[in-house]
């Protein structure tokens, strides 16, 4: 090919051989490769995605289907269509359970997050032994829930270290586990031991990615603690008490372990959950098609309050640092 400028003409220099395909052209060569990495990372997703289809995909269809029928643990299911749905909306227990899981939820998610911004300042004070601490708060987060639930049963019960440390001191103690006033405080008091240790390190690691050269303009500006805490600390951490918020939300929905070991639900019904209530629909009442349902309404109660969160969170959370 020839190059022509004026009245000048040059050949054009031939284009240089590509020294890692043989002479192939570029563009072919970043095509296969491309093909070579894309069949590589299938190779590596591939268990994720065959265990997230076996055992998220295939149990969610499995469950949807089994509440459309009449489902016994033995015999045969009958096909019942949408009435296990129909019969939820006119079952009080059922209601019941609605309203202590949700009561739990929101009491439990607001005293842990409350709990746990109190100590990770404490913590952020720059005390000695911060970290022995931190481990010391974190351990019952990673020990098991029914050991502790069991250890909470023994400290609660009439004859308890706490009705034992109360007469000590000349305070009549109570029936914590099966009075009704009292048994779903005791699962909220119990769970909320259980898990802050978690929230805390989340909003320790938010508080030390705050620039200290912020904190230094408010200390500045003459505001005092409660000020700091209120208008510079809480905006510069909202992030992290957005992610801890959600997450112990939808883990209080999720709430069984204690209910179950400590009262069993009751007395009468004042600590049972939905899971709790499913639970018993499944394994004990033999109706799997309706335990199913219930596995399904406590979905769309869980979805509901966390979209509600995230549309929310534009009105408080700020990312800007």
């Amino acid at each position: 090919m020839e190059v022509t400028t004026g009245a000048r003409t040059a050949a054009a220099p031939p284009s240089a051989p590509d020294p890692h395909g043989g002479g192939r052209p570029a563009t072919a060569r970043r095509t296969r490769r491309r093909r070579d990495d894309s069949a590589v990372a299938g190779l590596f997703l591939a268990p994720g995605l065959l265990g997230f289809l076996l055992f998220i995909v295939v149990p969610l269809a499995g469950s949807a289907l089994i509440s459309l029928y009449e489902w016994p643990l033995f015999g045969t299911p009958v096909f019942i269509g949408l009435d296990n749905y129909t019969k939820l909306f006119g079952d009080p227990a059922f209601f019941t359970a609605l309203t202590n899981t949700l009561v739990f939820a929101f009491v439990y998610t607001a005293l842990n997050l409350a709990l746990a911004i109190a100590i990770a300042l404490w913590l952020g004070t720059r005390m000695k032994g911060a970290g022995i601490w931190r481990v010391v708060f974190f351990l019952p987060v990673i020990t098991p829930m029914v050991a502790n639930a069991l250890v909470w049963r023994l400290m609660l019960s009439d004859d308890g270290v706490l009705n034992s440390t109360l007469g000590g001191v000349g305070i009549e103690g109570q029936s914590w586990l099966s009075d009704s006033r009292f048994a779903l405080a005791a699962v909220i008091a119990m769970s909320v031991w259980q898990s802050f240790g978690y929230n805390v390190v989340v909003i320790t690691a938010g508080l030390t990615a705050i620039p200290k050269e912020i904190l230094e303009a408010s200390r500045i500006d003459g505001t005092n603690p409660w000020q700091r805490l209120r208008y510079t600390i809480l905006p510069m951490i909202s992030p992290s008490l957005f992610f801890a918020s959600t997450m112990t939300m939808i883990g209080a929905f999720q709430v069984f372990v204690q209910a179950q070991v400590l009262t069993q639900g009751g007395p009468g019904e004042s600590t049972n959950t939905l899971v709790l209530y499913l639970y018993r629909n499944g394994f004990s009442f033999d109706r799997l098609g309706y335990a199913s349902a219930i596995a399904w309404m406590l979905f769309v109660v869980v979805m509901l309050v966390t979209a509600v969160q995230f549309a929310g969170q534009r009105r408080w959370v700020n990312y800007d640092k």
